[in-house]
């Protein structure tokens, strides 16, 4: 089975506008060439180039639990749809969420047709999460995220507690830059892999991509 290579865009000026085609396409290319699946989580005002650009799986970095109306200034489920994206992340540590706000976000995604990765701080905390029916779990402790030591190097014992614990199919994040975090990741349990800086910060994407594939 491939591992699942998510690549988060976040706001980086390397991955927004134009900049986020450009990159969706290097990834793109490599998937093609490599035989991988990789996955883009994009800004809003990206869905809709990105997806019309590429056929890579396209996501919305997050969206709201609301219904069509007076919402000025969120994002309604439905139109990250109707834009091209496939899914959602929700609760990146980021853009953490109440538990009520995240199980109704969740909810409405489904709803709209979007598949969910909920994002969690601990394997405790994801453990919870299978009850709202995502894609995947992607477990990323805060303090390692967009740091140069990966979770697979510095706290292996974080991807056996949440392979132990969280029942919905797993991602693990946080400083993944390696073929050899990929490599732990996946024999410890993991599906695959929740990334950005490694890849979108990466003087040259498509080494960075190749590389971490081993």
């Amino acid at each position: 089975m491939k591992p699942v290579i998510v690549v988060n865009f976040k706001t980086y000026p390397q991955a927004t506008g134009e900049q986020a085609e450009r990159l969706a396409r290097i990834c793109e290319q490599v998937a093609e060439r490599r035989g991988a699946d990789i996955r883009v989580a994009v800004q809003t005002a990206d869905i809709y180039r990105v997806s019309k650009a590429v056929s890579l799986p396209v996501y919305a970095e997050h969206v709201d639990p609301i219904d069509p109306g007076r919402n000025t200034g969120f994002l309604l489920p439905e139109d990250a749809k109707a834009e091209g994206a496939v899914g959602t992340l929700l609760n990146h540590s980021e853009h953490r969420l109440a538990p009520d706000v995240l199980a109704a976000a969740a909810r409405e995604a489904r709803d709209a047709g979007l598949k969910v990765i909920v994002c969690a701080a601990t394997p405790e905390e994801g453990a919870g999460y299978a009850a709202l029916e995502p894609e995947f779990v992607a477990v990323e402790p805060p303090e390692l995220i967009a740091g140069e030591v990966s979770v697979a190097e510095a706290e292996p014992g974080i991807i056996r507690k949440a392979v132990e614990l969280v029942t919905a199919p797993l991602l693990v994040g946080a400083g993944i830059h390696t073929a050899e975090d990929v490599r732990v990741a996946l024999e410890l349990g993991a599906r695959g892999v929740l990334l950005a800086s490694g890849v979108t910060k990466a003087e040259d994407p498509e080494k960075a991509l190749d590389a971490l594939l081993g």
